[in-house]
């Protein structure tokens, strides 16, 4: 038995355990872009304001920013088996609960609760990949993560409208529960427990609201400045992050450990991929907020048109983030990584060049360039984030890897907003050049890590 978890599952059993993590991620990235189609229709139909509405999506994005490292952290505690067994059944029962509901702040209170799901879900399923793949293999596993999350990220829009056409905005969430009780019974059967934990550890309930205090905080100014909340209040909370952080930071730098893994942000490699992966998301953001008011707005386009020049991105992703995760039991992540965002950036920086009059070719080969650049970093990244961590710090790591993430893609749209309070007309055209700068800077500290040895999963 320990043969076989320190060097993966054998194939049947190995492919169980990838479909029950494959089906737990796609409902918890879908659930954050889906219900933004139907904003609209639910406001409408709870007799709330649109502005009101927004809570719908931003509750859940706050819940598992503020709940991801302290559920990660139960994972190395617990067992990731546990942990994303539990978050199956909080998401599916939330789910419920958010389909059940006949006012917003009851919608809300659903969103928040299914949200900690989610993260229980984004908190340990890296980790988990680390547990079902051989080491050798432990690439190709991180390859069709990153290809499930590209997929159910471009999915969102369709599959709402699609749900939409024939359904009422409750079967957006009802859809979860028979996915979720198969995911579930697959996690039963299939999923491996990581037996390798450190003594002495335990959680730290101090610690875990204060980090919930810090990113809140941090997300909540991020989402005020962007959506123009008064300054004296993005103020305040700013202060209130910046104590709250400080001490947050002590003590975790106190604590053999934290939830907060400060100590693996020691490890050059694991530092640098960090660094890589926020840059990234920031820049990836900044493009996926501001291309569609530059294709309307700007070049005219219509709705539709908006949605299928943007598929190439996503399209292009998916082909290669499984190719990127054969490529790195070969090739060095830091290399890998810095070419895919330097194609990136160079997408990027072609869009913000595109000429008066584009064709519909003249935007789908820039877009292709982003999301074939991005497709190629990502999955080497993660592998490096999770592979440079000791294995029973491997939720950590994978908690750090989906806060990345999510501070990366926060801070993207709140720069596409500065960029359109600043430039005005031209905020599309000044976003795009910002984006193309934010991944050069990425392409940068990924190449910074040729000078590190390659870890070892």
């Amino acid at each position: 038995m320990d043969k076989t978890l320190s060097d993966g599952l054998s194939g049947p059993q190995r492919y169980g355990a990838i479909f029950a993590i494959a089906l737990g991620i796609t409902m918890a990235v879908l659930d954050g872009a889906i219900a933004n189609v139907a904003l609209p229709t639910i406001a409408r139909d709870l007799l709330a304001s649109p502005a009101e509405s927004i809570w719908v999506v931003n509750s859940y994005q706050i819940a598992i920013i503020v709940s991801l490292l302290s559920m990660s952290f139960l994972g190395d505690l617990f067992g990731y088996r546990r942990v994303y067994q539990c978050g199956l059944v909080l998401f599916c029962l939330t789910s419920l609960f958010c389909a059940l509901s006949t006012s917003l702040p009851m919608l809300t209170v659903a969103r928040v609760l299914q949200g900690f799901g989610g993260a229980a879900l984004m908190s340990v399923n890296t980790a988990l990949i680390r547990l079902i793949y051989p080491q050798r293999f432990l690439g190709r596993g991180m390859g069709i993560n990153s290809f499930i999350v590209a997929v159910s990220s471009a999915a969102g829009p369709t599959v709402a409208a699609a749900i939409l056409s024939v359904a009422s905005w409750q079967w957006l969430f009802l859809i979860n529960v028979p996915i979720g009780i198969m995911a579930l019974l697959l996690a039963l059967r299939y999923l491996p427990p990581n037996q390798q934990k450190a003594q002495g550890q335990r959680f730290d309930i101090p610690s875990a609201i204060m980090n919930a205090l810090t990113f809140g905080l941090l997300i909540s100014a991020i989402s005020g400045f962007s959506q123009g909340q008064s300054g004296a209040l993005i103020a305040g909370e700013l202060v209130a992050l910046v104590i709250i952080g400080y001490f947050f930071i002590r003590r975790q730098l106190a604590l053999p450990f934290p939830i907060l893994p400060v100590d693996l942000l020691r490890i050059p490699i694991f530092s640098l991929s960090m660094g890589t992966s926020v840059c990234s998301f920031t820049a990836q953001m900044l493009a996926f907020v501001s291309l569609p008011f530059f294709l309307q707005t700007v070049l005219g386009r219509s709705e539709v048109d908006t949605g299928l020049l943007l598929t190439p991105w996503p399209l292009a992703t998916m082909v290669m983030a499984p190719l990127a995760g054969y490529l790195i039991e070969r090739v060095h992540a830091g290399l890998l990584g810095g070419v895919g965002l330097a194609v990136m950036a160079a997408g990027l920086f072609a869009l913000a060049l595109l000429p008066h009059n584009p064709s519909d070719l003249d935007i789908v080969w820039r877009m292709i360039l982003c999301g074939a650049g991005f497709g190629l970093f990502q999955s080497p990244n993660n592998h490096t984030i999770i592979s440079a961590a000791p294995r029973h710090r491997s939720g950590g790591a994978s908690g750090m890897l989906g806060t990345a993430r999510l501070l990366g893609q926060s801070s993207g749209a709140a720069l596409v907003a500065l960029m359109f309070n600043m430039f005005h007309e031209h905020g599309t055209h000044a976003s795009l050049l910002l984006a193309g700068s934010f991944a050069t800077l990425a392409a940068i500290v990924s190449s910074l890590r040729l000078s590190q040895p390659r870890v070892q999963a």
